[in-house]
This record gives structure tokens, sequence and C-alpha cells, in this order.
């Protein structure tokens, strides 16, 4: 049978583009070689029957941001989201706590008594998002160029303090928390989610990261969908089914086919071949993509060029517990946080992150960590907790050595349990008694994410590198300047390898999907009509 478009893959960005293929009256096909949708959205049960953990992702402030998942209505398809009393908290050794609550007020009042006049910093910081967050969030998921967002955001960067702004915009996120504060929350909070990506803190582009996703955690929250991450990726795919898309798993795309120099479909692992009379949008990483799924003579000669220099982000190690009582802090936070990040100082998570881009294994990772049940009651039974925590390590092939001598770096089961050990320890310092509480431990190394989900190749989780190098228009290559074009008439590349790269915010597949309806309207898609 013949689609207009066939998505190959049903993460949250092939369902994003499917969505907005279908509502433009196009027939559509999502192809899944998982048993089930939702890529690196996804839940399960399979540590405990009674506790529900995210496989993957966990919170969503980027969708919630989202103005193309939220023109979807996802709430009329069974999306409920969930918030956590405090947004994020940041235990620090001597028992005090950064935290960031969705209420300013509380979140400044929590500085002040840390260190007077820090809450009035915060509040400033705050006003001058107020003016231009919006805009500036638009520009950076906006297919690239941005010119109407951009031009949104010239016309407010004076208000929002001109070339002050800018000065901050380009400040690393070592040094944006030492900007008008002289406690250490902010910046505790602004580099520990500068942390979230793989830039380096102390890197120009760190900065601005840390700032977008702290100051969404302002003002949308840390959100998590009711019932677990896969409730998300489910009313995409309800939606798209009731609009007439159709989505079929355990179906591995093996090939895009190409004749007369056109995308025309796809081959599966069965053999079938699926035809596609307008675009093929691929929800897939780009080395993926150029390095077998499209034969090499179709490949344009200066996106094969790029290749070769493509730099997937660090690989990931992800640890899951059921507990069977709430994590037992030592200092017990002001609000209880949905999310919160383990690392001393600063210093600390600037060295651990140094050392994975070093390919060392850090001997005290930046942890980023979950209380799920605290955000959504739904996740585990009453008094108990469904926690997760995650931590970037050096890919499996540019792994150098490891800081604490005890893992090999090759990801078996072996160094998997020894580091989520590792990982383990470092919550126990800030809560004795953690271990006491686990009812069950699962551990996800770079390898078994890869396995559950074959974007994660080596357990990167961004489709590729966030440092500037590979960035804006330079993403995935400097040869597709940004944009998701591929260079092959017909087929548009719609994953987190394509500008504006990792997040939940489906931006990708958004850009793809509108790509592929300007070419069909304008034309172009068939060579022969130029």
């Amino acid at each position: 049978m013949t689609h207009d478009a066939i998505v190959v893959g049903a993460g949250p960005n092939g369902l994003v583009a499917a969505n907005r293929l279908v509502d433009a009256g196009w027939s559509v096909l999502v192809l899944e070689a998982q048993p089930e949708v939702g890529g690196a959205v996804r839940s399960d049960r399979e540590l405990d029957p009674e506790f529900v953990q995210d496989t993957f992702s966990a919170f969503y402030p980027l969708a919630a941001a989202s103005k193309g998942i939220a023109s979807f209505g996802l709430e009329e398809h069974g999306l409920t989201w969930r918030h956590a009393p405090a947004v994020l908290g940041h235990p620090m050794p001597d028992g005090r706590w950064a935290m960031l609550h969705r209420d300013r007020e509380v979140t400044a009042r929590l500085m002040e008594e840390q260190h007077p006049g820090d809450g009035q910093a915060w509040l400033d910081l705050c006003e001058v998002w107020d003016v231009i967050g919006e805009q500036l969030v638009t520009a950076l998921i906006s297919p690239f160029p941005p010119v109407r967002a951009g031009v949104g955001v010239l016309t407010r960067l004076r208000k929002a303090g001109g070339l002050d702004f800018v000065k901050t915009l380009l400040t690393p996120a070592t040094e944006m928390g030492r900007r008008g504060f002289d406690g250490p929350s902010a910046g505790l909070l602004l580099a520990g989610n500068a942390g979230h990506s793989d830039l380096p803190l102390d890197a120009m582009g760190s900065g601005v990261f840390g700032l977008l996703m702290t100051m969404l955690g302002q003002t949308v929250g840390f959100p998590v969908p009711e019932g677990g991450a896969g409730m998300l990726a489910t009313s995409l795919r309800r939606r798209l089914e009731s609009r007439g898309g159709e989505v079929v798993c355990d179906a591995e795309v093996l090939e895009v086919l190409v004749e007369d120099g056109r995308a025309t479909g796809v081959v599966t692992a069965d053999g079938q071949r699926h035809a596609a009379r307008r675009a093929v949008v691929a929800d897939v990483i780009a080395s993926r993509l150029f390095g077998g799924l499209v034969a090499d003579e179709h490949v344009p000669a200066k996106v094969r060029r790029g290749m070769k220099d493509f730099q997937l982000d660090p690989g990931t190690v992800k640890v899951d517990w059921a507990l069977d009582a709430p994590v037992p802090w030592a200092s017990q936070p002001a609000y209880a946080p949905g999310t919160f990040h383990v690392a001393d100082s600063v210093e600390q998570m600037t060295e651990a992150l140094g050392q994975v881009a070093a390919g060392v294994i850090p001997a005290s990772p930046f942890m980023l960590a979950g209380q799920m049940t605290t955000s959504d009651p739904t996740r585990s039974p009453a008094g108990t907790e469904s926690l997760w925590a995650y931590t970037h390590v050096p890919q499996p092939e540019r792994t150098v050595r490891d800081g604490g001598e005890e893992v090999r770096g090759v990801w078996d089961r072996s160094d998997c349990e020894r580091f989520a050990d590792r990982m383990q320890a470092r919550i126990e310092r800030l809560a004795p008694g953690f271990g006491s509480t686990i009812r069950a431990r699962r551990v996800l190394g770079p390898h078994e994410m890869e396995r559950r989900d074959a974007n994660l190749v080596g357990g990167a989780i961004n489709g590729g590198t966030s440092q500037v190098h590979q960035e804006l228009f330079l993403r995935p290559v400097p040869g597709m300047l940004g944009r998701p074009e591929t260079g092959i008439p017909g087929l548009y590349l719609g994953s987190a390898s394509a500008h504006p790269g990792g997040g939940v915010h489906g931006a990708p597949g958004m850009n793809a999907a509108r790509a592929a309806l300007f070419h069909s309207r304008v034309g172009r898609l068939d060579p022969r009509r130029r």
C-alpha cells in the first residue's frame, strides 16, 4: 500500500511529524522497530510490578513549553501533567539545599534566607526572562534560520538589557551564577541545568542552556505524565490514529529506497516494501540514516564528507530503584523536589563533566535524579518511591581510563553494577540509610540503552553532541545548514540529530513535517518537476 508519507521511528519526533502531516490531510504510516512506540519516552514495570519506572527520559519542561505539542490537545487523548511540590533541588554537603520552586517568590525567599540580596537578584533575572524568554525559546527551536523569531528577540533585546543581556547569554555556566549572586544556590541551579547537555560548563553556550532549563523550570516546571513517561508517547499515538494515521511496531526499517534521485519508500526487515508518494521522514540518528539506511551512492557528497566528523554525545548509565520508603535525606528540603542533582559544588560538576569529555569515567559522577512518586503518586504504592538517576560516561570507544580504577569501560554487567554502586554511594552520603530502603535495582548501561532504542548509540541520548561545533547551521553536518532537508528530495531528517537537537520538544519532527509540506506545495519534491 502506498502512503503520502512514511515516518521511520515512533519516538516523540516521529510521532510529532506524523501528527502534523496527518493534520494536513496526508495518509501517514509510522514504522517502529521496537514492540511499542515512544523511543526514549517510554515506561515499564519490569523492575517491580507495583512500580512504574521511566525507561529513559522522565521530566518534560520542553514538551510543556512546546507550542507544537500544545497544539495537538493531547489532554483529550489521555495525557495529564503532574508536578512535584518543588521543581528541582540540589542538596549541599553542609545540609543546605538549592531549590527551584514554580513560584518565583518562593525560590527568591529561599535564596534570600541563605544570602541577603540573592532573592532580589533572582527576581530581577526572572523579569528579564519575562521580557525575552518566550521569543528566545521560539528562536532556538524554529527551523534554521529563525527569521521571524529572531526579529522577535531583537525587538525585545533593549528592554531585556541590551548588550548586558547578550553578555549574560555568552557567559559560561560556571560564571553565570556569580553575576549578581553571592550565595551558592543560583550557581548550582544554573550549572546543574546546563549539565543536562554535554556542553562543557566552562564553555560559551553552556550558560544559555543552563538559563533556558532553569527558567523553564521556573515558568512551566518540570512536569511528568501521570502514569509514566510512556503516556506522552501513547497520547501522541492515540491522536494520530484517531485521525487516520497508522502505526506498525516490530517493523524495523533496513533501507530507505531512492529511485531517480528521490526517496520513494522503505524496506522493512520482513522484506516488505512500503511506498511513499510525497515524503519519508526519518526519526533516526544521522549516523545510521547516512551510514546504511540510505545507500552510500545516494548520499550527497557534502553530507557524506560531513558525516566523517559527526560526533556523538557521551554515553549514559541510568539506575532505577524501587524504594520501600521515601529517600531518607539527612537534611529535609523545604519542599520535596521531583528532580534533584548530585554534586558537591559547581567545581565538582565541572571536573566530572570535563573528565567525561577527556575519556575518563568519573570517580565522582555528576548525577541527575528524579523522585517520580513525589511528582506523580500513581507511580508506586503510598509511602514508597520510584527513583532514578543517570550520569554521563565516555562513549565506549573513547574511554581512556576509569577515575576510580574499578570500571573497565566495556560496560558489561560487571561494569554496570560496579558503577551503579558508585552512583548509589553518592546518594547514600546525602541520605544515610538509603541502601536499606531499596527493594530492587536496575542498571541500564550504554549497550543496553542502545539495544532498547537504536537511536541511543553507545548510550548517547541527544542524537549527537550539543557542543557549538555541531549546533545551529552546523547540525548534524555543515552541508545541511541546520535544515531537515537531506539533499535527497523527499527525505527529511526528523530526529534529535537535526536542529535544534535533543530534548523532548518535538521540534526536529515538526520542522521536518513542515519542510515536507512546503516542498509538496511548491512542487519541488520530484526533481523532474523543477
